[in-house]
């Protein structure tokens, strides 16, 4: 055994280059060659210090393969690369000819933007890059990142975590499985399935691929995106959120569900502010209620929602079209109080209840708060019901009046009150034959209905009324439709898919042509009469339905 003893410090420098430059040993207190025990190698103890192409290497002892061009560091091993780069560990293996580090025992490495601490790292110097593969932690200014594998690049300050990533801050909390950091500017890229959760409101964000900027609190997301807010929660194919601002935007197939009330809205472009509690949707925006698994579709050009949910307010403007299966619409505009339960219908409106239609000046729509369900009904100003005669598709039975004001039962139109000049026309069929016998026409002041699947059960004449019954033959054109008649039935709409067609034809009454007037033969003249009605002034079965059955 040969065993050479330096005092004080020696150094020597390897002067011979072939294509990659040699280990140059700096210093160490104690060297020697031991070739049968350590396979060549030369020892260094104490205070040992070697160079290599940019990096100066410190440890207590090292292992020093001259052929290999190769040193195994151990004990206090500190790396420097330049002014900005140093790493603390255990243990260093030094490939000089490939320019690679493995280091491992209590690892810590520092550069200007971030320290990185784990078990066991590799530094590629080559492609200036460290990697690990079992669980290193980051931290910079903002964020601490976690992760099961990870690459750094030096030259752009970037990480690549894969397998059970998170990133903490004091306000956010990120889990993923696949992300790219950039430690200088807090950039996050996300690519595989992420959460992001606010550590102060609980809110979330849900996405697949996305981008996320951790000093700013900015991010955008562009694959199966989802916002959980404290009251909504808002999906969309591409989700904008400044959570500083409280501002959210998103793109194509949005849904947005208000965690609070049963009340979904979906559309294709939506804004939401959440510090105003509001949100505005458009592009085939549609407003749904969900009451008893019966939906309400309710579709605009532009719907905005606003306020909490105990004082939220939905308005809905410009070709409006209301679907529910028992009940459906059409305006130019809506407003909802759901504090109140009152919806309003503005221009034009109409619905159609079973097989009736129904128009006026203004209609409201009031539900009751605590079921949701429709509880009653106001048509103000040229109310006006009609229904097809079961038989004729020209004959219709109508009722018109100043203004009308209805009950439903499970969602149906049950009791109909006509106040102010009211009008009704109908047509009396056999009920054995369903042949059409005369059609009566009756004007009072107000007039009350009951209806039964859509059909009139009773009529009370409130005050005392005037009628005229006509044969079929005879019935003049003045009495045959109302003045104000409207029949709307290619408007209306037969699915929620249709709500979103625009009707080709103006909302504007047809032109009544010119006709010959037939002479009028009277049957019969008469006030209230206790023939054809009883005790309670209600009409007995037998009368005239306002919409009859399909036969």
């Amino acid at each position: 055994m040969k065993r050479i003893l330096f005092l004080f410090f020696l150094t020597f420098y390897v002067v011979s280059f072939s294509q990659t430059k040699k280990i140059i040993i700096e210093n160490a207190e104690i060297q020697y060659a031991e070739e049968d025990k350590y396979d060549g190698a030369t020892v260094l103890l104490g205070d040992v210090r070697i160079s290599h192409d940019g990096i100066k290497l410190t440890c207590q002892k090292a292992f020093y393969f001259k052929d290999k061009n190769f040193f195994k560091a151990i004990g206090k091993v500190l790396i420097k690369q330049g002014d900005s780069i140093t790493q603390n560990s255990d243990y260093t293996d030094y490939d000089a000819n490939s320019k690679q580090a493995l280091s491992w025992g209590n690892v810590v490495l520092k550069d200007p933007t971030m320290t990185l601490t784990s078990d066991t790292l590799h530094f590629d110097r080559l492609n200036q890059k460290l990697y690990y593969r079992s669980f290193a932690t980051i931290k910079d200014q903002t964020n601490t990142l976690k992760s099961k594998n990870g690459n750094y690049y030096l030259e752009n300050k970037k990480f690549t975590a894969t397998t059970r990533v998170t990133v903490v801050n004091p306000e956010h909390n990120l889990e993923s499985n696949h992300l790219d950091y950039y430690t200088n500017s807090g950039l996050t890229y996300l690519y595989g399935p992420s959460t992001i959760t606010n550590t102060k409101n609980k809110n979330r964000i849900y996405c697949e691929r996305g981008f996320y900027n951790t000093k700013t609190d900015i991010s955008h997301f562009v694959k199966n995106a989802k916002l959980y807010l404290k009251e909504r929660t808002i999906e969309g194919d591409s989700l904008y959120y400044d959570k500083n601002k409280g501002f959210a935007s998103a793109t194509n197939n949005i849904k947005v569900i208000d965690t609070v009330k049963n009340f979904v809205t979906k559309g294709n472009y939506a804004e939401i502010f959440e510090l105003k509690d509001s949100l505005f949707i458009i592009k085939r925006a549609v407003a749904i209620s969900i009451v008893d698994k019966d939906s309400t579709f309710i579709h605009g050009d532009t719907l905005l929602v606003t306020g909490k949910p105990d004082k939220r307010i939905v308005r809905t403007y410009h070709n409006v079209k209301i679907f529910k299966s028992d009940l459906q619409g059409k305006c130019d505009s809506i407003h909802t109080d759901q504090s109140t339960g009152l919806t309003r219908m503005f221009r034009k409106p109409v619905l159609w209840s079973d097989k009736n239609q129904i128009t006026g000046d203004t209609i409201h729509l009031i539900s009751n708060v605590q079921t949701e369900k429709l509880d009653s009904l106001k048509v103000l100003n040229n109310s006006f019901i009609v229904s097809k005669d079961s038989l004729s598709e020209n004959d219709f039975n109508q009722i018109k009046g100043r203004n009308m004001f209805g009950k439903f039962k499970e969602n149906k139109l049950h009791l109909l009150l006509v106040k102010g000049n009211a009008e009704s026309v109908y047509y009396n069929r056999n009920e054995e034959t369903n042949i059409l016998e005369t059609i009566t026409k009756e004007v009072s002041s107000n007039i009350e209905f009951t209806l039964e699947k859509g059909q009139i059960e009773t009529i009370k004449y409130l005050k005392k009324s005037e009628g005229v019954t006509y044969p079929p033959s005879k019935l003049p054109d003045d009495v045959r439709k109302l003045k104000g008649f409207i029949w709307r039935e290619n408007e209306q709409p037969k699915s929620k898919e249709d709500i979103f067609i625009k009707d080709d034809q103006k909302d504007e009454p047809p032109t009544r042509q010119d006709t010959l007037k037939k002479d009028a033969a009277v049957l019969e003249k008469k006030s209230k009469s206790k023939k054809n009605f009883d005790k309670k002034g209600s009409k007995r079965k037998g009368i005239p339905e306002l919409s009859t059955k399909k036969e």
